[in-house]
């Protein structure tokens, strides 16, 4: 009998050494995907995000081209790799023509700064002290760069982080294209196998969430994304209109500012100071009168094309956008609220679940009091 206690006691420890042994294994091999996966977390997220918001497009186009959902991707591939590179060699093109420029000229001995442009002093505030700097940079160059070099340096090798970073975030979104493509065509079976896997962890409602966080995304995009494009339009159309230059520069900068939710009214306000100190009264009360609701529009638009179809309150949503922006950044604009959506649902069955057992019991309790009376 001892024998057999031993011998079970045995293959128990056998049996747990196993388990263990394959535990570590498994845990080594799961952290090793992860670590590897990491890196690619928000390149993917990003494919992810372009495929449910582009989807409506693909599937547009796709049905013109008789069903060819190959050719399709392509050129949605292609337009997105334009959008996403063409900054980057248009940047980088520039970059090179200035430095060629700039060394030219300093090998010729010709380098010096254009004069201050006119009604720059008539800025309120920093025109006086700006006309001080740039009229000792125009005359005495070599002095200036003296007085002003350590401070130029700090400030251009910032600037230079900033559009490295930029640069590097594009390049990542041109590879989030790419995914994105071969996403598009098995799209709705990938959306099928999404659903069922939902429906374990969510069920039985986890299904709906999936379409919801579409949906959601979908309408992000149109609300962010889709009213910043019209509101950069809008910018570049008035600025072009009273002969502003920069328009395309400041436009796209407006596009970039309404994506983050911050507004136009960064680039508006000093085009504004500038147009009444450079323009004749009435062309800039005018310039001024169309520039305010090109500023506030978003603050219109926004809440219609992002509440359309969606039975998710606004406020929700809002928070959502505003929440994940601050969290995650620029991704946030679009995890934030399908976060916080499917957290809202969430919360509104439990209440309403809580609710309904609550109103069950109180019926079960009157039911079994009649029948003792």
């Amino acid at each position: 009998m001892a024998e057999k206690n031993g011998t079970g006691e045995g293959s128990l420890d056998s049996r747990i050494v196993d388990l263990a042994i394959r535990l570590i294994f498994l845990g080594l091999f799961i952290y090793s995907a992860i670590v590897m996966v990491t890196p690619l977390a928000s390149i993917f997220i990003w494919a992810v995000i372009l495929c449910v918001a582009i989807f409506p497009l693909f599937d547009w186009l796709q049905r013109k081209l008789g069903g060819r959902k190959g050719v399709a991707s392509t050129i949605l591939v292609l337009v997105g790799l334009v959008v996403t590179l063409g900054p980057i060699a248009s940047a980088i093109s520039g970059i090179a023509d200035l430095g060629s420029d700039f060394s030219e000229k300093a090998a010729a001995g010709t380098l010096k700064m254009p004069p201050p442009p006119e009604g720059l002093s008539e800025f309120p505030l920093i025109g006086p002290p700006l006309l001080e700097t740039w009229s000792m940079f125009e005359k005495n160059l070599d002095g200036a760069l003296a007085k002003y070099g350590p401070q130029m340096l700090e400030v251009t090798q910032a600037l230079f982080g900033k559009v490295l970073s930029i640069g590097v975030g594009l390049l990542g979104l041109a590879l989030s294209v790419i995914i994105m493509g071969a996403l598009l065509s098995p799209g709705p079976n990938l959306i099928v196998g999404v659903q069922k896997f939902a429906n374990r962890v969510f069920a039985p409602r986890g299904g709906e969430f999936v379409l919801m966080a579409g949906a959601t995304i979908q309408n992000v995009m149109k609300g962010v994304v889709g009213v910043a494009a019209i509101q950069a339009f809008v910018v570049w159309l008035l600025l072009t209109l009273f002969g502003i230059g920069s328009a395309t520069t400041l436009a796209f900068i407006c596009l970039i500012l309404s994506i983050i939710q911050v507004g136009p009214g960064l680039v508006l306000i000093p085009v504004i100071i500038y147009a009444w100190s450079s323009m004749s009264g009435g062309m800039a009360l005018l310039f001024t009168v169309l520039a305010v609701p090109a500023t506030i529009m978003d603050s219109f638009l926004r809440p219609v094309f992002i509440s359309q179809g969606l039975q998710t309150p606004m406020l929700v949503i809002l928070i959502g956008v505003l929440g994940g922006m601050m969290a995650y950044g620029l991704i946030g604009v679009f995890m934030g609220p399908v976060l916080f959506a499917v957290f809202f649902e969430l919360f509104s069955l439990w209440i309403d679940e809580g609710a309904t057992s609550e109103a069950a019991t109180e019926a079960d309790g009157e039911l079994a009091a009649g029948e003792a009376e």
